[in-house]
């Protein structure tokens, strides 16, 4: 057996299905369905319920696909402590971004960051919280940027900024002229939101809901633009973070009001997993953000 065998156990444990699990693995289906039961002969135990037409673990299989979890665990942090070769700011990085933040940072952090740090080669992806989480407690990602929530307690935070979330509305709302408004003024409104997933979602709900306001159940939408678009459209109200906000006051159908008394925001934050090797690059990473991003 070899680590390979272990990361194909694992994309199957997570997937549950061969071909998703070997297209995670960028291998064809039947290299992936060989090696497992390769696996098996191996061990001279059952990994898998072959009755079932659904892939199921047996209790075996569950046991060693945790194990295959903590293995692979270990051979990223040794695979980070040889990147390192004496420089913080080298090697290869896997980082974790939200939807609501990664199209928004990007654009302005990656040309400076390359600039900065040209030996750092940067490998980005993309997910919900709950999925970035995972990825980041099971080693497939060096550091995960998101906003601040809960379940990001048992790693380690380092603060990059504060956004607020400003006010959209159609050109044609009574609001559209206006430089700021008060939140209470958000009492008995209905606004429009994101769909289930996203931290954004329950952060802004957050604060209209403090302000007297409500969802409206009719709409979720699945990312900032549908829900940007959607504003355009005049089918409703909503509060976008700073970042996706363009510069200009009306833009595109949609006019943005700075949002007072108390001003909504996020706390974005880079997270990393306690004793990483690569805690003075992230500390570095942190700092960098931080002094690029202005608000």
């Amino acid at each position: 057996m070899n680590i390979r065998d272990f990361e194909y156990l694992v994309a199957l444990a997570e997937h549950k299905h061969f071909r998703k699990a070997a297209e995670a693995c960028f291998v064809s289906q039947p290299t992936l369905s060989g090696q497992i039961r390769k696996l098996e002969d191996e061990l001279g135990t059952s990994l898998l319920e072959r009755s079932s037409r659904r892939v199921l673990f047996t209790d075996s299989g569950l046991q060693l696909v945790a194990q295959a979890k903590r293995i692979l665990g270990e051979v990223k942090t040794f695979t980070e402590m040889a990147s390192l070769q004496g420089k913080d700011m080298s090697g290869p990085l896997h980082i974790g971004f939200i939807p609501t933040i990664g199209p928004y940072l990007l654009l302005i952090i990656i040309q400076p960051l390359k600039k900065a740090f040209p030996n750092l080669e940067l490998f980005l992806h993309e997910a919900q919280t709950n999925q970035l989480i995972r990825q980041l407690e099971e080693g497939r990602l060096d550091c995960i940027i998101l906003a601040s929530v809960a379940e990001t307690e048992p790693f380690i935070e380092l603060d990059l900024f504060n956004e607020p979330l400003v006010l959209a509305v159609p050109l044609a709302h009574e609001w559209a002229q206006l430089d700021q408004l008060d939140m209470d003024d958000l009492n008995g409104k209905t606004v429009l939101s994101l769909g289930d997933g996203h931290c954004l979602r329950d952060q802004a709900l957050g604060f209209c809901f403090a302000a007297g306001a409500k969802d409206d159940e009719r709409f979720k939408a699945t990312s900032l633009e549908t829900l940007r678009n959607m504003v355009a459209a005049g089918g409703g109200i909503t509060l976008l973070p700073q970042l996706s906000v363009p510069k200009e006051k009306s833009k595109d159908g949609v006019s943005y009001v700075k949002a007072v008394n108390p001003t909504p925001s996020r706390q974005i934050v880079l997270v990393y997993r306690p004793g990483s090797p690569l805690k003075k690059r992230f500390e570095k990473l942190a700092k960098f953000i931080s002094e690029t991003v202005i608000l």
